[in-house]
């Protein structure tokens, strides 16, 4: 088993409070992890008809059966169970009692804020990181093969051709798990308006236009996002409302939670393809993104990621606050630097007043640069 950064975290909030509570997308390695961690802790999956019917119908008879130290797998399918092990934990009062685990992050979410809230520590885990993969020894031999094949653990676990799993896995999330969701109705057309948020990756969202193209309703689009962001599917980038020349736009950004899923909805069928493929600008960037949220994520943190743009077109593709201060970075797939590469990062300098220090090229090439506007880095060498 590959190494997992959140490990040491999930230990710790378990010392700290009575349920612990892991998130992410389907296949992310969660359960492989808790019950890597916990290994003296009964492994429960509400996935399986007999537990989840006795939680459901006698849900104090399943507590009797399950008081303590307990891996509660696919949680969010008996909701109102949280309430009974809510009073439970409370009357015994100890830490660690219930690690709960689950991929439909919108229902989970909803019943721990009712139920568990303050009582609760919750993570994500998301697929394999770049630095998980280079301290296993596991990184795929180039760029493009690392932006194809993408970070879920079968991959590479089992060795599975990225061109095998992915279809796989989305036959798997929309007939499994979109058909339990009320707001989702047309399942073909939803696939349809899942590749076309592929074909957008980095760019404005527009949903008017998602919205002509699907033939279906704006509140419909919003409604499907949020399905996709709730299953760690993709996310929307907010814009950094710092309003330093009053004219910023406000409109986030699309970005999926995988560049391997990305690649698979974009019909991508080998890395080699990705060298002359349109996206391929978008596909690097979500990627380098992902590696910044995956930071935070597996430190226990909120990412506190956005973007900048005004209106004329002055961008900034990524902005990290970090010890109170904004980190701006421009982010570019090319291997060979480009001085225009600073022409955003100076502008948005120029009017925030900020050091050059706190400005930065992330590239695909392999030359470091501590240059007077900024510093140009090398995106694998780049200290998350």
């Amino acid at each position: 088993m590959i190494p997992r950064e959140l490990q040491e975290i999930i230990k710790k909030r378990a010392s700290q409070f009575p349920f612990v509570a892991v998130t992410g997308p389907r296949q992310s390695g969660k359960s492989t992890l808790l019950r890597n961690i916990f290994k003296d802790y009964d492994y429960v999956s509400l996935e399986d008809l007999d537990e989840r019917d006795l939680a459901e119908r006698d849900p104090r008879a399943f507590i009797r059966m399950h008081p303590d130290k307990v891996i509660l797998d696919e949680a969010q399918r008996v909701p109102g169970l949280f309430s009974y092990l809510q009073t439970h934990t409370d009357e015994v009062g100890r830490t660690g009692m219930y690690i709960l685990s689950g991929s439909q992050n919108f229902l989970l979410m909803e019943k721990l804020g009712q139920s568990l809230a303050g009582r609760v520590a919750l993570l994500d885990l998301l697929p394999f990181s770049h630095s998980e993969l280079k301290a296993a020894g596991m990184l795929p031999p180039s760029l493009d093969e690392e932006i194809f094949t993408g970070g879920y653990p079968r991959i590479f676990d089992k060795e599975i051709p990225p061109i095998d799993f992915y279809p796989s896995y989305l036959r798997t999330y929309v007939e499994r798990d979109l058909r339990t969701l009320k707001n989702v109705g047309n399942l073909n057309l939803f696939v349809k308006f899942l590749k076309l948020c592929a074909g957008r990756i980095g760019q404005l969202l527009n949903e008017s236009s998602l919205a002509n193209e699907c033939g279906v309703s704006t509140p419909t689009i919003n409604s499907w996002l949020s399905v996709l962001e709730a299953s760690f599917i993709l996310y929307r980038l907010r814009p950094d409302f710092r309003n330093f020349n009053k004219r910023v736009v406000k409109t986030p950004k699309l970005y999926f939670y995988d560049t391997g899923l990305a690649c698979s909805l974009l019909e991508i069928d080998s890395a080699s393809q990705l060298k002359s493929h349109f996206a391929r600008g978008s596909l690097f960037e979500n990627l380098v993104i992902n590696e910044f949220m995956k930071s935070s994520l597996n430190q226990g943190k909120e990412p506190r990621l956005s973007f900048w743009r005004d209106n004329v077109g002055h961008e900034v593709d990524l902005i990290q606050d970090r010890d109170g201060k904004p980190y701006a970075y421009e982010i570019k797939s090319a291997e060979t630097f480009n001085w225009e590469f600073l022409d955003n990062l100076n502008f948005w300098g120029k009017i925030s007043g900020y050091p050059h220090e706190q400005k930065a090229v992330l590239y695909a090439g392999a030359k470091e640069m501590s240059l007077t506007e900024a510093n140009v880095i090398p995106w694998k060498k780049l200290a998350f």
